[in-house]
Formats: C-alpha cells, structure tokens, sequence
C-alpha cells in the first residue's frame, strides 16, 4: 500500500511522511511537491493526503484531474480553510483535515483509510476468485481460463480453440464438454462454434460477429438463437 503526501511546504511534508511512518510503519511514504507532480506519477498513491492551497495547480484540480483516471483512490484534503469542505464532496473525497491536525485526528482519520483500501482490495480479491473458468492442458501447459473472457470458441482438426480479446489458446478436448461448463451466456449456433453472448456486436441468418472475429450459424439454429439471445439481454437487463 502506498502512502501519498502532496503539500508545496516542505516542513509540512516532513511532518506528515513522520505521522505516517508513526502510526501505520508498514505503509510505503511517498511524497509530492506539488499537484502535477501526483498527475506525472507512473505509480499513483492509493491513500493521498493532498493539501488544497498549493502554487500552479491546486488540490481541489488536482484531485479533479485524479478521478477522471483514477475512481478508487483514496483522497484526503488537508488546509487551513473549512470554507473547500463542500467542493471536497464533488471529488469524491474520503475525508477534510483542517490545520492544525492534533496527533489524534489524523491516526483516526489514516487508520480508516487503511481499513477501507484493504476492504476494497480482499473485496476485488474475493470476486476475482469467484469467477467461473475452466483448465485446460495447451502445449504441455495447464492454462485457467475465465468464462467471461472467451469471446468464442471453435472446433478446427480436433481442437478446440478459445478466442478472448488478448490471445487464442488451442487444446484437445470435446465442444459438448466446453458447452455444459460454459453456462447461460454461451449458446451453441453451429456445431463448430459455442459464442459468449457478452461479446457479440451483430449477427444475421448466417454468422454471428464479435469485436474480434466471427462464428458461422446453421440456418436450423437461428430461430432459437434468436430467442435465447433476447433473453439474455432480458437476464442483463435486470441485473
């Protein structure tokens, strides 16, 4: 977890990196001397006490620029005016520190950041690892595949081959067994093909078209693919 402190004065850097490493040691501290320095960061902070009153760029554009590119960083004004408090809302602050900052209020405030940035770190964790995928065996190597990533796949001299968006990954192994795992969102036009119905752009009595790449449809199918497909959007559209 990396530990952001922006303020143009320096005594006041020092001072806030000191609390830091007082009351959480096992935070990364870094620090920032003004708002463009924290926009030119190639690792932004994931906790930022930003001081508002700074030269150029001040913090309230600064953290404007900030959530444009970053929704989950965790922002903490620190000034000597209560009057930014309301626009410190606009930005989706955490929190509004007003100088001078007594020991106490700022470990209370830094231990509740911690605590929020690791819920939402094991949250994403926890979803991650509940995402249906499968294991295949791809030139002598067990490859996990996650559902929602495979675009289509296609049967082609006994293989079967995955398409996502980054790669295409061909294993041995039976369409009829990827179609049982593959679940609702998956539909089966062409005894060839199996398509993930997040992925399609178009299609017609013929072939199905994805943002990479196509699947062909039996003309027996298409009725039925069609009322599936509408369904789907049904399903999606309650969720």
């Amino acid at each position: 977890m990396q530990i952001g402190i922006c303020d143009d004065q320096k005594e006041i850097r020092e001072l806030m990196i000191g609390r830091v490493k007082k009351f959480y040691p096992a935070g990364d501290v870094v620090s920032y001397e003004s708002g463009q320095q924290v926009l030119d960061a190639l690792c932004p902070p994931d906790i930022l006490f930003l001081d508002i009153q700074m030269p150029k760029i001040d913090g309230m554009e600064t953290a404007r620029r900030l959530r444009r590119r970053n929704r989950q960083m965790i922002i903490i004004f620190v000034t000597v005016m209560e009057d930014y408090v309301f626009q410190s809302f606009d930005v989706g602050a955490f929190h509004f520190l007003v100088k001078p900052i007594e020991d106490k209020k700022f470990a209370e405030v830094l231990y509740n950041a911690v605590r929020q940035f690791q819920d939402r770190t094991k949250d994403c964790a926890d979803t991650e690892r509940e995402k249906p995928s499968l294991l295949v065996t791809a030139k002598g190597k067990h490859i996990t595949v996650r559902l929602e990533d495979i675009v289509y796949a296609e049967v082609f001299n006994r293989k079967i081959i995955i398409h996502t968006m980054e790669e295409d990954i061909e294993y041995y192994g039976r369409m009829k067994e990827l179609q049982k795992e593959a679940g609702h969102d998956f539909y089966r036009p062409h005894r060839a093909y199996l398509v993930n119905f997040n992925y399609i752009e178009k299609y017609d009595a013929s072939t199905i078209y994805f943002k990479k790449g196509h699947a062909l449809m039996a003309k027996q199918n298409y009725q039925e693919f069609v009322k599936c497909y509408l369904r789907f959007n049904q399903r999606k559209g309650k969720e």
